[in-house]
This record gives C-alpha cells, sequence and structure tokens, in this order.
C-alpha cells in the first residue's frame, strides 16, 4: 500500500480541562471565604453602632467650637463643654456613677483612661471655674482653646473596662 494514500490525520489532544464548574473544595473554600468576611463586616457594623453617641459628640463638639469662635464666650464655651462631657458620658458609662459625680469627683473621673491628667491637673480644671467667671481674663481664648481639646481627648478616648 501506497503511504500517501492512507487516510492518516494529524493527532488530536484532548480538550482543556475547563476551570467551571469548580471542584467541592473550591466550593467549601470560598463558603469559608465568605462567612470569615461576614463575620468581620459585622464586627466593623457592631463597633461602628456602638461608636454613633462619641460622633455625634465630637460633631456637637466642632459646632460648640465654632460657635465660640463667632461669639467669643468663654463663658458659654465651658457651660456648653461641661453638659457635652456629661451627655456624651452618659452614653458610655452608667447613669448612677456619672449622674452624681461633681466637682473633683467629676474631673477625676474625667481623667480615668487617658495618659495624662488634664482635667485634673490641666487645662480641663477650667470647666469647674470658668463658667462662673464674672469678666473674661486676657488668657481665656488660649485656655479655652486648651478646655476644646481636652474635651476633644475624652471624647475621642474609649473609658476603662466597664465604664464606671
Amino acid at each position: 500500500m501506497d503511504p500517501e494514500q492512507i487516510p492518516l490525520r494529524d493527532l488530536h489532544l484532548p480538550a482543556e480541562i475547563g476551570w467551571w464548574p469548580l471542584a467541592p473544595g473550591w466550593w467549601v473554600l470560598i463558603a469559608i471565604a465568605a462567612a470569615g468576611l461576614t463575620w468581620f463586616a459585622w464586627l466593623r457594623f457592631l463597633e461602628w453602632r456602638a461608636n454613633r453617641a462619641r460622633r455625634i459628640a465630637l460633631r456637637e463638639l466642632a459646632f460648640i467650637d465654632q460657635r465660640y469662635r463667632q461669639n467669643d464666650d468663654v463663658q458659654q464655651l465651658a457651660k456648653d463643654l461641661s453638659e457635652l462631657l456629661r451627655r456624651g458620658l452618659l452614653a458610655y458609662a452608667p447613669r448612677q456613677v456619672v449622674a452624681g459625680l461633681t466637682g473633683e469627683d467629676w474631673l477625676r473621673w474625667l481623667d480615668r483612661g487617658l495618659d495624662e491628667p488634664v482635667f485634673e491637673q490641666g487645662a480641663g480644671r477650667l470647666l469647674g471655674s470658668l463658667p462662673y467667671r464674672r469678666s473674661p481674663d486676657a488668657n481665656d481664648a488660649e485656655a479655652a482653646r486648651d478646655l476644646v481639646a481636652a474635651v476633644r481627648q475624652r471624647l475621642m478616648t474609649p473609658l476603662p473596662e466597664g465604664g464606671a
């Protein structure tokens, strides 16, 4: 037989293995990854929701600071900051602990969890005396900036465990 007349064809390789449908192991891996991402997103949501009062208080602090810059009323600033701290921290600590604190006890409690005692020994001390001054002092503008910074630090720093 003549080799030219034999009906031979080129070699055909089998088709490549497709990536779809996925093997069961990949489905398990995808399910574990989806569960992990869902769990992480849920934890972030709970953290975001728990910090709602802090976000509102910081927004209110910015408003109070802006109003102070417009009116330049140090006594009103101190009153507003004191009220903001009281309302803001009631969201994180038990009412029976926070509501009854006054004077030095309140300032000492505000310093809990902070790196430095800014209320008991720093600019935050003005929180107790500034609203009751008869006439503004020349140093009140700088003291007001320091007081706003101290309140911002207190609002941004989480309370120690338990809040009490």
